[in-house]
């Protein structure tokens, strides 16, 4: 069968004359084929294989390009890149690979077409077009990834145990595209990652990340997650979210399983946002519960203060992970903190104080906590469902309300520490620190306007009564 279409792109023929200059054999490998295959946007990247040097036929493409695009050369991989189209086009010689028990890393040798498909991570993988002039455009199929692709299979081209051991990355690239491409793992396989999870162990942070990161990115991360779970990988990498899986029932008191509820609320956040890192809020928001579960008989279940503790574990995760320490951290833990404001406020009376602290403390995070709230409904009965939304709605109105008049997202007290210092002729000290926590505290709760001369009469009436007088000017 050929399947010229896919090449259409000017890029391949050149690279064809390139190779065929050189004397070398080249081939497109991997994702582009995969996604031509299933008529899927592929992302922007290539891989071509050279039976030869990658170097050499990245150079002489970039001679051939207009402009001669720069070529980069990773000599201790023997790989090279160039871009061409807004397109990065990887060129590697075909290889064969054999592994040390401690690294992820190969021992690489030269080797034919077929050694290259065979170190491939799966079957679909491995799948790759000829450029060659004798038979442009053939696919070249040697482990049936075509009747995969149709049963929609992922499936190692050797035996799966030593495709995991030798790179254990591979377990999460296999439940990554499962996730994506809403592929079944073969049994064999699957049952090799569970076999194989301790291996994930000399994996770093950042490459895991990055893998869970694409599962979360995904339409239904909850595939993802649970195959995680079911191979043992999960409770290696997140335990916290597989102590959630649980169910105790005492004196006929019963709480829900807030693992499944949790990729619940990670499925239903999707369709509304891209972000990963809402969608991480999502998936860590009641990882709190497990450590803070108790029951009394008054309450049955409780799990008072799991949004604190959950924003604290954050950190944890993050450091663990080799996630990033920065914004993104204080993000996903800020809305883990906060994830049950709204809630608890869509379940009384909505009042202009409430709404005004939940403004002040979300700040311009107060849509995504919002958002993730609304996904936190998993109740199955439709009457509730309705009533949880409609109530969501009313607090969303008195947010637009109050915004507009009292204007509190990320406000600044309308006095700054400097002028209470000036006007009283103080030095840095605890009262400054009492004055300004009374004007905040006054605005929010509404007993004065969110402006200068209302807090500035305020901070006079508070200053008597803690003895400060003001300078005479």
């Amino acid at each position: 069968m050929n399947y010229k279409k896919a090449l259409n792109n000017p890029i391949f023929k050149i690279i064809s004359q390139a190779a065929q200059e050189l004397g070398v054999e080249s081939y497109v490998i991997g994702g582009f084929v995969r996604d031509s295959l299933l008529e899927r946007d592929f992302k922007k990247d290539i891989d071509i294989v050279a039976v030869g040097s990658g170097i050499d036929l990245a150079l002489k493409v970039s001679e051939l390009l207009p402009n001669n695009p720069k070529v980069q050369v990773f000599k201790n991989y023997g790989t090279a890149m160039l871009r061409f189209q807004e397109i990065d086009i990887e060129f590697v010689g075909a290889r064969k690979e054999s592994y040390q028990t401690e690294s992820r890393n190969p021992v690489v040798e030269n080797g034919t077409l077929k050694d290259d498909q065979e170190r491939r991570d799966f079957t679909i993988n491995a799948l790759a077009f000829s450029l060659n002039e004798s038979n442009y455009g053939a696919l070249i199929d040697p482990f049936d990834g075509m009747t995969d692709l149709a049963n929609k299979i992922i499936r190692t081209p050797l035996d799966s145990d030593i495709t995991y051991s030798d790179d254990p990355l591979r377990m999460m690239r296999a439940i990554r595209f499962a996730t994506q491409l809403n592929f079944t793992i073969e049994e064999k396989s699957l049952e090799a990652i569970s076999r194989n999870k301790e291996r994930i162990s000399i994996i770093s942070g950042e490459r895991i990340v990055d893998e869970l990161n694409k599962i979360l990115s995904a339409k239904i991360p909850s595939i993802g997650y649970i195959l995680l779970y079911q191979t043992g990988l999960l409770d290696l990498l997140l335990p916290e979210l597989t102590a959630l899986n649980q169910v105790e029932e005492i004196e006929g008191h019963t709480h829900k399983n807030n693992f499944y509820h949790t990729l619940e609320v990670v499925d239903n956040i999707c369709p509304n946002t891209d972000d990963v890192w809402l969608r991480w809020a999502a998936l860590l928001h009641d990882i709190g519960k497990a450590p803070t579960k108790k029951f009394n008989k008054k309450q049955g279940w409780t799990f008072h203060g799991h949004e604190f503790l959950g924003g604290k574990m954050v950190k944890k995760i993050f450091e663990r992970l080799h996630m990033p320490l920065n914004h993104k951290l204080k993000y996903v833990s800020k809305l883990v903190m906060m994830s049950s404001r709204p809630i608890v406020l869509s379940q009384e009376i909505v009042t202009d104080s409430a709404v005004r602290r939940l403004l002040f403390d979300a700040g311009e995070d107060i849509e995504d906590l919002m958002i993730l709230c609304e996904a936190d409904i998993t109740t199955k009965n439709p009457n509730k469902f309705k009533k949880y939304h409609n109530n969501f709605k009313i607090v969303r109105q008195k947010i637009v309300e109050v915004e507009e008049r009292d204007h509190v997202r990320n406000f600044q007290p309308p006095i700054s520490g400097e002028e209470i210092m000036e006007i009283f002729n103080l030095k840095p000290s605890r009262e400054i620190g009492v004055l300004k926590e009374a004007i905040k505290e006054a605005i929010l709760e509404g007993e004065i306007a969110n402006e200068y001369h209302a807090a500035y009469h305020f901070m006079m009436e508070r200053a008597l009564k803690l003895g400060l007088q003001p300078i005479e000017k």
